[in-house]
């Protein structure tokens, strides 16, 4: 149960030491480093579902010290971080649009027959695996209370 993911990060670090790109390096070398932890914590090999998860939480750690350096007026140390985002962004799959979204929204509900606020775990847990590194899980799920309410 191999990861083309991860052979596919393992790939992308050993061309930018070639081409000598150091930032890129560093980033990609912390993807690596991450998923190695859950590999080692968990005692599993994970599976490019696995490695997505892993890269979806670094994204979404990037995208809140990202807010948090604009807050306190870093742009410096902001612009670090969106540096990374995009490095990031390349082992991601491609982001659903609104409209995707919500269709996949409507499915689900129509699925799990959710009808109310009860019903919200039944619904994310639908979706989670379909939506998995394509879109932000927070912002699906305001759009799943704004149709529950």
């Amino acid at each position: 149960m191999s990861s083309e993911l991860k052979a596919q990060l393992t790939a992308s670090m050993k061309d930018a030491m070639k081409a000598k790109e150091k930032e890129r390096l560093v980033v990609i070398r912390s993807m690596l480093a991450a998923v190695k932890q859950v590999e080692i914590d968990n005692r599993i090999e994970l599976d490019d579902a696995g490695v997505l998860a892993v890269l979806d939480k670094a994204m979404k750690q990037r995208r809140d010290a990202q807010q948090q350096y604009m807050d306190a007026d870093r742009q410096d140390l902001a612009d670090q971080e969106a540096f990374e985002m995009t490095v990031i962004q390349d082992f991601m799959p491609q982001a659903l649009t609104e409209d995707e979204i919500n269709k996949l929204i409507d499915d689900a509900m129509a699925e799990t027959g959710a009808s109310s606020m009860q019903d919200m775990g039944k619904v994310m847990g639908q979706l989670k695996p379909q939506m998995q590194g394509r879109a932000d899980m927070g912002e699906v799920s305001k759009l799943i209370k704004a149709k529950l309410s």
